[in-house]
């Protein structure tokens, strides 16, 4: 079974509750329908219901089972109102101010506190909105997860060789997010992505600290960072299995593995890859991706206190249905 098929499975197995904001893009709408009747999650679509309505007869889209909520008049928006003046009293947000922006047009703020306030398991928007309006919306509403400053993204890239990873399946972290992150930052996102590992994969993560040097076969700053990102790890989690730095093919074969980290639990089966910085990531599953044809599923948002995907804005109708399965499995912690 297709890896999207099998998250597809796994969000079945306990309904969560997306909410889709940007209800002004004919793609949301028509994906809406089909999260429904392929039974992924209850669906919250936001904006007037009357003009929905109307706009899904012209798509020829029934909205049976959608919910439709118009953030202007939901019974929500004094209890959000309150609640958004509290988050953000430190920066002089006023009341007046807080429903001006939960009513906004992109109806971004509105989901991001419905997710916070447990009315919706996760929210999936960027179909027409940046990733910045999404993630800001996400940072300054929802949060990150606790003992977690970094948000991050995954890849789950699908290769067509069964050895590696998890039956051909391994995390690449981060490739999309943080250009240059420091060791704290490093450290975060192993942890985020070890926990992605387990919720998609359903397997715990072996994560590979990636460098040009394995185990002191080179001495640079680059380096230590990414020792001092291990260290970090280890503390946070004492429990995962995380070792590094290590080369990418100390990480991915037995042989090489066992020759350059002899006794490593990690190193020649890892699952999970966490790459130094975004040059070397964005790089890395695109090679995969291209030379090696891999199929790379995400990038996937992880880090957030609950879950928030963005979307490319070319992105099609059946990717926004896959997203919102990916968000639902999130969803289900």
């Amino acid at each position: 079974m297709h890896l999207v098929d099998q998250i597809k499975t796994k969000a079945r197995t306990s309904i969560q509750t997306v909410v889709l904001p940007e209800s002004y893009d004919d793609r949301m709408i028509q994906a809406a329908e089909l999260i429904v009747k392929d039974s992924l999650a209850r669906v919250v679509l936001l904006g007037n219901a009357s003009a929905l309505e109307a706009k899904a007869g012209e798509l020829g889209v029934s909205l049976a089972g959608v919910e439709l909520i118009d953030p202007a008049s939901a019974t929500q928006l004094d209890d959000y109102t309150a609640e958004l003046v509290k988050l953000r009293e430190k920066k002089g947000m006023t009341a007046e101010q807080a429903r001006e922006v939960l009513t906004g047009d992109d109806n971004l703020f509105f989901g991001a506190m419905m997710v916070r306030k447990g009315d919706a398991g996760g929210m999936v928007a960027g179909a027409f909105n940046t990733t910045g309006d999404v993630l800001r919306a996400a940072f300054q509403v929802i949060g990150t997860a606790p003992g977690i400053k970094t948000v991050s993204s995954v890849f789950l890239m699908v290769t067509r060789n069964p050895d590696f990873g998890e039956n051909g399946v391994l995390c690449f972290a981060d490739c999309a997010v943080n250009p240059n992150p420091n060791a704290q930052a490093l450290a975060e996102i192993a942890i985020s992505t070890a926990s992605s590992c387990k919720s998609f994969l359903g397997v715990d993560a072996r994560v590979a600290m990636l460098s040009f040097s394995t185990k002191g076969s080179a001495s640079h700053e680059d380096c230590d960072k990414v020792l001092e990102a291990l260290e970090i790890a280890r503390k946070l989690d004492p429990n995962l299995q995380i070792d590094g730095e290590l080369q990418a093919d100390a990480a991915l074969l037995p042989k090489v593995g066992e020759k350059k980290a002899p006794g490593s639990a990690v190193a020649g089966r890892a699952n999970t890859l966490i790459f130094p910085d975004l040059d070397a990531g964005n790089i890395g599953y695109k090679l995969v991706e291209r030379v090696a044809g891999a199929e790379a599923v995400g990038p996937i948002i992880q880090g957030l206190a609950k879950p928030v995907n963005d979307l490319s804005r070319g992105c099609s109708v059946d990717d926004i249905v896959s997203v919102a399965a990916i968000t639902a499995v999130q969803a289900q912690g």
